[in-house]
Formats: C-alpha cells, structure tokens, sequence
C-alpha cells in the first residue's frame, strides 16, 4: 500500500532530527520552503507537521514558527526517590540552588531543581518537629533532603502525591526565569515515617511546557509518572 505524502515527510523530518541535523531548540525552514523542497502542497506538509507534533517532536509557536522539541525529562512518581535521583539516572545534570533555608517550630526549605543548566523546578519542603533540628546547617546544594533525613535516623515508608494544572505566579516565575501565567504543574506530596507521622510537606511548582504526566497499566499495578513531550511513546 502506498504510504501517503505527509507521513513519508514526516518520517524523513524526524529521521533528521533524530540524527542531530536539526537539534533541540533548533528552528525548522519556514513551511513555504519546506513544501517546495518536498514538492508538495502547504496542507500536506503541514499535516506532516502535525504528526510530528503529536509524536513530541516539534513545537509550534504563532508568530515564531516551527522548533525541534527541547529535551526533556521524566519523573517517576510511584518511587520514594527525590527529583534529582529519578532526573540524574536519565543522565541529565541536575542541580540544586538553594533560595532559603529557616528553623523554627518547622524547618522550611526553598529549592530550584536546575536541569542542564535550566531551572525547571521550584520546590519548597518543610520538615516538622522533632526532625527539624537536625537538619539546620546541613548543605542542600549537595545532600538531598531524604539522605539528611535518613543521616537523622528516619526511616520513610510511603508518600501521597496529588498533581494539578497551575499557573506560574510571581515571585516563583522570577525565580524560573519565565514570565508570570504560563502553565505549570504543582506537586503536594507528602511522606510519612513508619509511625505515620508526616516527615516532608513537599510543593513543587514545575514548568508545564517541559514535563507532562505519563501512566504504565499493568494487570497487577499502575505505574506514574512525570514524562515530556520528547520522550513520549508513540502510539
């Protein structure tokens, strides 16, 4: 059978971006010259277009055009785990800036998850009595907050995450270097110890053109978590 136009574009399109001729963050040719250099009409190569945006390949812009999709990163969120262990074992570079950190009645934590060389995440955790003392002094930039949390003798044995559509507000979109109303998601989790005493009342506010939310159903469990628009399956 005849494998139409727009799908034999498409799948040259993202053989090249595949291949690293067109690299994230990259622009494509304008349509118009696209079109004349496949020979074919605007409509088709724009249903072309299509299918490599719904495969996460592209993005599209009004006003700016068409770019390779930046890469991206997904977070499991059926683990323990923190950010930055799920984020590095993908082989990104995470880092961790530390906006504040202040003791009291609770320990409250300010953080932004920075992911090759861009902040993605803003996270704020706080950590009540009688666990907060010890982690005054401690340096977040290089230990997470569960290892400084399990250094103290504290032993976590479950998490309850809810996910929801926001809008990024100031000062947090100062802080992401993006401007104030653009989508994002907010993650409040919160982990319990083994006497089912809350430890860690996280909230994470994380950039919603980057990650989406992905799910693996299997007959015996359900599996989530964070993925991108890059690293979505097809099909």
């Amino acid at each position: 059978m005849k494998v139409p136009a727009y799908r034999r574009i498409a799948a040259d399109l993202a053989d090249k971006i595949r291949a690293g001729e067109y690299r994230p963050g990259d622009a494509l040719p304008a349509q118009r010259e696209l079109s004349a250099g496949y020979g074919v009409t605007l409509m088709t190569l724009r249903q072309a277009l299509q299918q490599l945006r719904e495969d996460g390949l592209i993005v599209q812009q009004a006003g700016r055009g068409t770019f390779v999709a930046p890469v991206q990163a997904a977070y499991r969120v059926d683990t323990l785990r923190s950010f930055v262990e799920d984020l590095r074992e993908q082989g990104h570079q995470v880092t961790t800036e530390v906006v504040s950190a202040s003791a009291g009645p609770e320990f409250r934590l300010e953080r932004l998850r920075v992911l090759d060389g861009r902040p993605v995440i803003h996270q704020t955790s706080r950590v009540p009595s009688p666990w907060a003392a010890a982690l005054v002094g401690e340096d977040f930039r290089r230990i997470s907050l569960y290892a400084a949390l399990a250094e103290a003798g504290v032993t976590i044995v479950r998490a309850s995450e809810r996910i929801v559509p926001g809008l990024l507000a100031e000062p947090i979109a100062g802080l992401l270097r993006r401007p104030a109303g653009e989508p994002v998601f907010v993650s409040e989790r919160t982990t319990y110890a083994m006497d089912e005493q809350p430890v860690v009342v996280d909230r994470a506010v994380i950039l919603g053109d980057l990650m989406e939310i992905r799910a693996e159903r299997a007959a015996t469990r359900l599996s989530l978590q964070w993925g991108t628009v890059r690293d979505r399956p097809n099909g």
